[in-house]
């Protein structure tokens, strides 16, 4: 697999593990689509530093209609319906749970990926799809039977999401950054309006910025991050990556919450990382055909199907609109952006 999409999905990981139980902190001071809302405004507000520096003149959107399908249909899900689910089930529950029933996302990403998306698991990736769902039903267990509501809430958030990284890790029209600032503007002016109209009064000032910091870094740099991952790695090794985030939001609850961590959680948290560990090792080869196509993406020159011209940046990562002429080969390959076929 490529090192720096394997280091981008951990550290996308990382900074989405600890706004569980900071949300938790902020949840009890405003409602569930204020809060949402304005962590993807954070979002927003994070990365438009970021556009204007490095991509406003060198990397202008190219947005057809297909793309335009697969934004929406991201930020619908990923942005909306996702985020609010999510900080329902955290007023039901404990922070360091949620954190680790967030695990669903592995089994719903694999799994429509499978049915819909052509993202290939072998067998190792399939037991390893088996075990983050194990480890998600033991902290369920372990909570009792009041959990099973949040922990459906948490289920639904997690399939909104499956379904917002396989459309993110598609889209070939803009960069991340740029696909995390649509979906932070869309998304997060949608929630903080419904928050508005249910909400009898409007938080502090110190919970709006605390809120808009948070989704700067745990939303905005995270998103961009993990669909940078994705279009090298594909929606489903990306998400089994990102999907230490609840390890890390699962100890950072414990340290700021004071929240248990036991022996159930502790297993549930090793079969995880073995989990991982498993669908890293996957492997997949046979010859193949691509079809000629235009797209927009991070690059370098030295794989297979990136020879369009010559310099530094043969070697060195760097963003253009580039063309692909039809080819047929055979090398081992992962379901990025340009290996999503019948196998």
């Amino acid at each position: 697999m490529p090192n720096n999409a394997i280091v981008k999905a951990l550290l996308s990981a990382l900074l989405f593990g600890v706004s569980t139980p900071l949300s938790k902190i902020l949840i009890g001071r405003t409602n569930s689509f204020l809060l949402a809302g304005l962590l993807y405004i954070g979002s927003f507000v994070g990365l438009l530093p970021v556009y204007f520096w490095r991509e406003k003149r060198a990397m202008p959107a190219r947005i057809d209609r297909n793309n335009l399908r697969k934004i929406s249909g991201a930020v619908i899900c990923g942005g909306i319906i996702g985020p609010v689910l999510l900080l329902l089930g955290l007023r039901s529950a404990c922070a360091s749970a949620v954190a680790l029933w967030l695990n669903f996302e592995v089994v719903m990403t694999a799994l429509l990926g499978w049915l819909f998306f052509q993202d290939h698991l072998d067998s190792k990736g399939w037991c390893g799809v088996a075990g983050a769902f194990l480890a998600g039903l033991l902290l369920t267990a372990s909570e009792g039977f009041g959990a099973y509501l949040p922990a459906l809430l948490i289920l639904g958030a997690c399939t909104a999401w499956a379904l917002d990284n396989h459309l993110t890790a598609l889209i070939d029209g803009i960069t991340p950054v740029q696909s995390t600032l649509l979906k932070g503007l869309i998304a997060g002016g949608t929630n903080v309006a419904i928050g508005l109209l249910i909400s009898s009064s409007l938080p502090a000032f110190s919970t709006v910025l605390a809120a808009i910091l948070l989704g700067a870094f745990s939303y905005g740099v995270s998103i961009a991050l993990y669909i940078s991952s994705a279009q090298k790695l594909g929606a489903t090794r990306s998400q089994v990556i990102f999907s230490s985030a609840p390890v890390f939001g699962m100890l950072l609850a414990a340290l700021l919450l004071s929240e248990t961590i036991g022996p159930t959680q502790v297993t549930a948290a090793v079969i995880l990382l073995f989990s991982i560990w498993l669908l890293i090792q996957t492997r997949h080869t046979h010859l193949h055909r691509h079809e000629a196509m235009e797209h927009i993406h991070s690059h370098s020159h030295n794989d297979l199907h990136h020879d369009h011209h010559s310099g530094p940046e043969v070697i060195n990562h760097h963003t253009h609109l580039h063309t692909h002429p039809a080819i047929e080969h055979d090398h081992p390959h992962l379901p990025d952006l340009h290996h999503r076929h019948n196998h």
